[in-house]
């Protein structure tokens, strides 16, 4: 049994078989981790397995930089109950940052960050946005084949895209709003929806955003996309380049993905761009043909992983964040309850009487254990972080000592008055928060005074 090292970085020159033999038979795999290693390989490859420096101001450009660079996308959500959701993964890697750092990324010429649809709605480098064309085209024939978008507009050649077209590129930037107000009376506001009744020009503009056509030129204050011709947004270097085939965008979008989470199976590596599983098989076994993929077996998994060669697994983590639900960390949950023990579900949507863990909750992160549930509210108008619940995450990983509350209620007293001090609030209150963890929560939030302070 080959058992990856640890704590070192493991090279090996793979043997380069024949594409027959990559369509026959797929290499055996040449390491053998443990769910443990893979977590703590995974925790380093996503940035979350040592303590956030200590910094004196807010991060700004330089650290958004690198948080993109290492997962490869922001995805984007516009809730707003704590932060959105979008800006929650920078805080979990470098701390208090200065989000304004994005609106200049995606909002401002040359950008360095730009719209379209990744796993799910996300903020992708323009490159990216380039490698993703295969997707748009995907999308574009799908919407043909159906005869109508899976927005509800009519197929890419009716009368109503091609107006929404010709306004954005007389007009544009525009908001949805704008553009539904220059179409005047022509198209009314439909209202026999039970959900969003999107206008014509809404849903003829998020088609045109969905298959690459458009992108947004920036948010405004209500954080609506400003759409605009791609080719108008991305910066002349990287609308210049020649498109690179289906296969070579792929292999990068995967690279990426595998990178970002250290130690992956097919379906994790698909799903970070919600490509398809056979599409990425292929780029799989391309790159481990390249050596850039390593095939693994990880006990006590089904089916074969593949490690990134860059991906380390250290001896210990040490590591402490809040994550956002839409954290690359989290994202897919069946990944999250294979490497964590716990079984994860977002419960907006779902009814209150009904909800287990709370309205919005993020995970908490403490070594290498999701150690806690707990469901926050951004008081802006009263100047203070709300904790509505505290719950002990349940399941886990198997072996080690189990912390006991309140070690876990203390350091996550310290993340709620950073998290606090980032958002300009003044406080965090926990009275009468549900969840057995809120008892060793609120004595432990007047012991504790925020790190960074």
């Amino acid at each position: 049994m080959n058992v990856v090292p640890t704590g070192a970085e493991v090279r090996r020159t793979p043997a380069r078989p024949s594409a027959g033999l990559l369509a026959a038979a797929r290499p055996a795999p040449r390491e053998t981790l443990t769910v443990a290693q893979v977590r703590r390989a995974a925790l380093r490859a996503s940035g979350l397995d040592r303590p956030r420096p200590g910094r004196t101001g807010p991060v700004g450009t330089r650290g958004l930089q690198a948080v993109v660079d290492r997962l490869g996308l922001l995805q984007i959500d516009s809730v707003n109950v704590l932060a959105r959701a979008h800006l929650v993964p920078v805080y979990a890697r470098v701390g208090p940052w200065d989000p304004t750092a994005l609106d200049r990324a995606a909002g401002a010429a040359p950008r360095r960050l730009v719209e379209t649809w990744a796993h799910e709605a996300s903020f992708v480098p323009p490159t990216t946005f380039r490698d993703l064309a295969f997707k748009h085209d995907r999308l574009r024939d799908l919407a043909l084949r159906r005869g109508v978008h899976i927005h509800g507009v009519p197929i890419d050649r009716s009368a109503e895209v091609a107006e929404v077209r010709a306004l954005v590129d007389a007009h544009g930037p525009v908001t949805a709003r704008e553009a539904h107000a220059l179409l005047g009376s022509r198209h009314a506001r439909p209202t026999d929806h039970w959900g969003w009744n999107w206008t014509v020009a809404k849903r003829a503009l998020e088609y045109l955003f969905d298959v690459g056509e458009l992108t947004s030129a920036g948010r405004n204050a209500q954080f609506e996309r400003r759409y605009d011709r791609a080719d108008r947004v991305l910066p002349p270097a990287v609308v210049a380049l020649p498109r690179a085939d289906e296969a070579e965008s792929a292999r990068r979008l995967v690279a990426t993905a595998a990178r970002a989470h250290g130690v992956a199976t097919v379906r994790t590596l698909a799903d970070h761009w919600r490509i398809r599983v056979d599409r990425a098989q292929r780029a799989v076994d391309e790159l481990v043909e390249e050596g850039v993929l390593v095939p693994v077996q990880v006990l006590g998994w089904r089916g074969p992983a593949y490690r990134h060669r860059d991906s380390t697994v250290p001896r210990r983590v040490a590591g402490s964040a809040l994550l956002s639900p839409f954290d690359p960390l989290v994202w897919e949950r069946s990944r999250t309850e294979a490497l964590f023990g716990l079984r994860y579900r977002i419960e907006i949507y779902v009814p209150a009487e009904r909800r287990v863990w709370g309205y919005y909750v993020l995970p908490f992160l403490l070594g290498d254990r999701l150690e806690a549930l707990v469901d926050l509210k951004a008081d802006r108008a009263a100047g203070v972080l709300r904790v509505a619940a505290a719950h002990r995450a349940p399941g886990g990983p198997v072996g080690g000592d189990l912390r006991d509350d309140v070690v876990v209620a203390r350091a996550l007293a310290a993340e709620l008055r950073t998290v606090a001090r980032w958002l300009g609030l003044g406080d965090v209150l926990a009275d009468g928060a549900a969840g057995g963890l809120a008892v060793a929560l609120g004595p432990a939030l007047r012991e504790v005074a925020d790190p960074g302070a």
